[in-house]
Formats: structure tokens, C-alpha cells, sequence
């Protein structure tokens, strides 16, 4: 079975390379520039953040018309639409973007939606994106409970993986972005100190929150909810190998590929233990029956699920079959 396992990884690093290569095509050399500097985290100089990054995405709209670059300019003409705001933002590569739904200094809960692989400024309004998917949990909230002062955060703040390339079968990019993602909770704490947060980690996004969590528990973090879905597999071996006091969660649909992972690790090459297998030790929540990429998608059991975790209303949470409870 072990030699199966080796064969099968061994495959997909060759597809992987493949599409790696087919990508790497000439490109167009890209014309945007560094952001200029925001104030840091804090609640006084929030507003003057927002604007900052106002800014910031107004420059690279502009580059984007000059560029030409079609795709690019109708991404971040959405992203000045009245009323929406910005942590951070940098338009080099493929892109960088942290937005906020809700009132993030006044709520008692944060959710922060950390997306997997192929992220990027083009795709993040959609549903199947952090931005897209923050908002469809938002407005689930919303309906499932008013009165609760919730602020979702869609958290791409890291560079994310492509599926056509070999990054995406390795924890390289991971590391970074864990202590990214950890520094960012660090700063999200002196703008609201009292709310309690949760982490909703997709794909491979799961990799790089059990890459932060060690980090959250030093530092002591008010992170209480960590949900690990359409998982790849992480390379800690149970949900107390986190070494996080946070709830655990794990979840995968009926009918997501990454069923099919070989959760192995060669020559650090994959990801060798599955979070939504009962030996992890995570929470089971149910994730409904749709594809990889629906976990946010309005009207979902998954949706409906995440968002009493990142409620914190764990009773309502529907357990998956086979899985222990609360």
C-alpha cells in the first residue's frame, strides 16, 4: 500500500510539473508597483487605513487602464464600490487583498476566511473566492442570527499556489503564509481586543491555518474555532498536534475530489494526514454534498454550517455521520 502511495504522489508531482510548464508561457511584463505604506493595526488609525488602501487600489486601477488590462480593471473598479473596505492590498503577481464585512472594531466575533489555491485579484469577488464566499457568510449571518455582531474578514494575504504548479504539493508557501496570517490576528487584536475569532480555511488554505496555529497559542490569541474543509491533508497528525486551544473543525463534501489525495508525505512532497478523518480528532461538521469549490456557496448545508461555527453555536452545528459531537 505504501509503495501504491509513493507511486500515486510520485504521478501527481509529474502532473503537477507538467502544468507548471504548459503555464510558463511569456508573459506580459506586469505594471503594477509596490503599495505605498498603510498605518498599522489599531482602532484609532482604522478609518485612515481604509483610505490608505483606498488609494492604493485607485493606483492600480489606473495601471490597469493603461495596461489595458481588462480582467484587472473590472476586478478593481468592484473593489471601489461605495461602502466596501480594505486592510491591505498589493497588485504585483497575482495579487493581494484583505477586505472587511461589517463593523470590525465592534464586533464580538471575527470570522476570517482563508481561501486555498489559485486566489488571485480576478477571482476574489466570487463566491468560489474569499471575498465572494466572506459575503455569502456574512449574509448568512445575517439571516440566521440578526442581533449577532459579526465582521468577516476575506484574508488573502497570502501568495497563493497555483493548481498547475508544484507549489501547491508542498507546504513551501504554507510557511509563509502562517506566519503572515499570524501576524495579521496579532495586529487584528489591538483593533478589537474583546472579540473572539474564528478561522474558516479552505483547500489549501487548511495547510496554512495548521501552519499559524502553534503560533496563535503562543501568543495567545482569542482564536476559539478553526474549521479545516475540503482539506488536501496538513502534516500535523491529530487536531491536538496543533497545539492551539481552539475548537477544531473538519469537513468535506460528498462530492470533493480531495477525497481521492493520497494523504501522504515523499520527500516533502504532499500532505500526509486527512483533518476529516475521525483518527484527526477534529469536530466532523456535515458539508453537504456539493464539489470542491461550493463549501461558501449561498443556500448550502456547508454555508449554513460554517457560519453557526463562526458564530460560536456549536449545538447547531449538524454533525457529520461517523463523527464524534461537541
Amino acid at each position: 500500500m505504501r509503495t501504491a502511495h509513493r507511486t500515486i504522489a510520485t504521478a501527481a508531482l509529474a502532473v503537477a510539473a507538467a502544468g507548471s510548464t504548459a503555464a510558463a508561457a511569456p508573459a506580459r511584463a506586469a505594471p503594477y508597483r509596490a503599495p505605498e505604506a498603510v498605518p498599522a493595526l489599531a482602532a484609532p488609525a482604522l478609518t485612515v487605513r481604509y483610505a490608505a488602501v483606498e488609494r492604493n487600489i485607485r493606483t492600480a486601477l489606473e495601471a490597469a487602464e493603461r495596461a489595458d488590462d481588462g480582467d484587472r480593471r473590472a476586478a478593481l473598479a468592484a473593489f471601489l464600490s461605495p461602502g466596501r473596505r480594505f486592510l491591505a492590498f498589493d497588485a504585483r503577481g497575482n495579487g493581494r487583498v484583505v477586505e472587511v464585512i461589517g463593523d470590525l472594531a465592534r464586533a464580538d466575533r471575527v470570522a476570517v476566511v482563508v481561501p486555498g489555491a489559485d486566489g488571485r485579484l480576478t477571482n476574489f469577488d466570487s463566491w468560489k473566492g474569499a471575498g465572494g464566499g466572506a459575503r455569502a457568510l456574512y449574509r448568512q449571518a445575517r439571516v440566521s442570527a440578526p442581533s449577532a455582531r459579526l465582521a468577516v474578514v476575506a484574508w488573502l494575504g497570502y501568495d497563493s499556489p497555483s493548481t498547475r504548479s508544484t507549489a501547491v504539493l508542498t507546504d513551501g508557501r504554507a510557511d509563509d503564509a502562517g506566519r503572515e496570517l499570524v501576524r495579521f490576528l496579532t495586529g487584528l487584536r489591538h483593533v478589537n481586543g474583546r472579540a473572539r475569532v474564528a478561522l474558516l480555511c479552505h483547500s489549501y488554505g487548511s495547510v496554512v491555518c495548521a501552519k499559524a496555529a502553534p503560533g496563535l497559542g503562543r501568543r495567545r490569541l482569542p482564536v476559539d474555532e478553526i474549521a479545516l474543509y475540503g482539506s488536501p491533508g496538513v502534516n500535523a497528525g491529530t487536531a491536538g498536534a496543533l497545539r492551539t486551544g481552539a475548537r477544531v473543525w473538519a469537513g468535506r463534501s460528498d462530492g470533493d475530489w480531495t477525497r481521492f489525495v493520497p494523504k501522504v508525505r515523499v520527500a516533502g512532497i504532499g500532505f500526509a494526514h486527512d483533518p476529516a478523518a475521525p483518527s484527526f480528532g477534529a469536530l466532523r461538521f456535515d458539508a453537504g454534498r456539493g464539489p470542491h469549490s461550493a463549501y461558501l456557496r449561498p443556500g448550502s448545508v456547508s454555508l449554513r454550517n460554517l457560519t453557526r461555527i463562526a458564530l460560536g453555536h456549536h449545538s447547531e452545528v449538524t454533525i457529520a455521520r461517523h463523527s464524534r459531537t461537541p
